[in-house]
């Protein structure tokens, strides 16, 4: 990588690592150790993600008209300030309102992060960078998540202010680091990115009319809906009332989780990279269905207590290799439909669209993982097979570089043609 993306995947990887430190431990912090109940914790969190739908429809023009660097710098401060916020506050307007503050910044971090990859790479090594962000990401909550349990100590809210003190830090960092970053002057695009898609100048009714765009965020909501939208929520619920696993046993699952992604990451990419998005995200479908059949064994087969953990935490194992298979493919497929003047909408409707199933899916999947155990299995391996569905159906509406990039990087064979003295030009044919 050059000098620009290797500053910014490190600012991205810190910033998760300081996202890290509090997001195992939001709720604890609000409903425990702050003692403002339960209810106030369910509506700080709920606030966290409204914030994040209410600017996402406005971040990508700022983005395509200021630049992702100044949004990002911006972004950044405003999160710093709502984590510091977050970390005095002692009574509810203050918790809520400091919820806001973060949810919004961070909400508007990822569009502007992923268009500042988008303008430093190409289709040859966009595919890379993005896998590299997903890993350096994942590793950075994980570290974070492991370093402030050992710093969190619920009979003292003075630790819990240090870790969301870190987390603004972190921000500050990514944003001190990305305003040293030079941005190249004419964005780099993929070639063939933009057939099909609409004007340049045309906002979101001209997004709207780009039908693989929009089939895309619908696969987006469906896989943010069926995966990450049941992490914390349903699948929780479901494991510890169906399975009955001891809720520690969750902190391993999701351990499990980022480990797959970590040591998977680069072994997947090499097997992705060269073949079709869409049938890849395809295949993503089948395995989350399998892992949903997996925890439906768990709380549903009537089997030992050591198989029914076991189960849950391959569900979660079996998630992350479907994420990793995803972080190659998704982001760069956004980035290669869009026009050159409107990567920051594009990104922004996307992570709308995340936001919106992170919102809706543990509404959902919470009372159904907790009370209708084979309802719940049934309704979400339909979803994971929708998944698959959606992905070969987005394959017949992209050109063959968007599917498959690789293609665009196929040395040709040029065979020339001898003809006798005062022929014609030589013919030249490509194989």
């Amino acid at each position: 990588m050059g000098a620009a993306l290797r500053r910014i995947q490190l600012g991205s990887a810190l910033s998760a690592f300081g996202l890290g430190f509090t997001v195992p431990y939001l709720y604890v912090y609000v409903a425990q150790v702050r003692d403002l109940g339960a209810g106030t914790a369910g509506i700080v969190l709920a606030v966290f993600a409204m914030a994040a739908l209410a600017v996402l429809p406005f971040t990508g023009r700022a983005i395509d008209r200021r630049g992702p660097l100044p949004v990002l710098v911006a972004a950044s401060a405003v999160a710093s300030l709502g984590a510091i916020a977050l970390g005095l506050a002692s009574q509810v307007t203050a918790a809520v309102l400091a919820a806001a503050v973060l949810g919004a910044g961070t909400a508007v971090m990822q569009p502007a992060l992923a268009t500042m990859l988008v303008r430093c790479t190409g289709a040859a090594t966009r595919t890379r960078v993005f896998a590299m962000q997903f890993f350096l990401q994942n590793l950075g909550l994980g570290i974070g998540g492991l370093v402030g349990g050992q710093i969190v100590d619920t009979s003292s809210p003075a630790s819990f202010t240090l870790l969301f003190l870190i987390e603004a830090v972190m921000f500050l960092v990514l944003g001190a680091i990305a305003a040293t970053v030079r941005m190249p002057r004419t964005p780099v695009t993929a070639s063939g990115a933009t057939a099909g898609a609409p004007a340049a100048r045309g906002g979101l009714r001209a997004l709207l009319s780009h039908r693989a765009m929009v089939q895309l965020c619908v696969l987006g909501f469906v896989l943010f809906f069926a995966c990450y939208g049941q992490f914390e929520s349903g699948l929780a619920a479901y494991g510890t009332e169906a399975a009955g696993i001891d809720p520690s046993t969750l902190g391993v699952a999701l351990a499990a989780n980022t480990a797959v992604i970590v040591v998977a990451q680069f072994v997947v990419l090499r097997l992705v990279e060269r073949r079709r998005r869409t049938r890849v995200i395809a295949a993503v479908g089948l395995i989350w269905a399998f892992a949903w059949i997996v925890a439906g064994y768990a709380g549903l087969g009537h089997g030992s207590q050591t198989m029914a953990t076991a189960a849950m935490i391959s569900t979660y194992a079996l998630f992350g290799l479907g994420e990793s298979m995803l972080s190659p493919t998704v982001a760069p497929l956004v980035a290669d439909l869009a026009p050159e003047s409107m990567v920051g909408q594009y990104n922004s409707a996307f992570a709308l669209c995340k936001q919106l199933a992170l919102a809706v899916g543990p509404a959902v999947g919470g009372p159904m993982g907790a009370s209708l155990h084979g309802p719940y299995i049934v309704t979400f391996v339909l979803f994971s097979l929708g998944i698959t569905a959606l992905a070969l159906r987005l394959g017949r509406r992209l050109t063959p570089v968007q599917d498959q990039p690789s293609l665009a990087h196929v040395p040709s064979r040029v065979v020339t043609v001898s003809v006798p003295e005062g022929a014609p030009e030589p013919v030249t044919a490509a194989s």
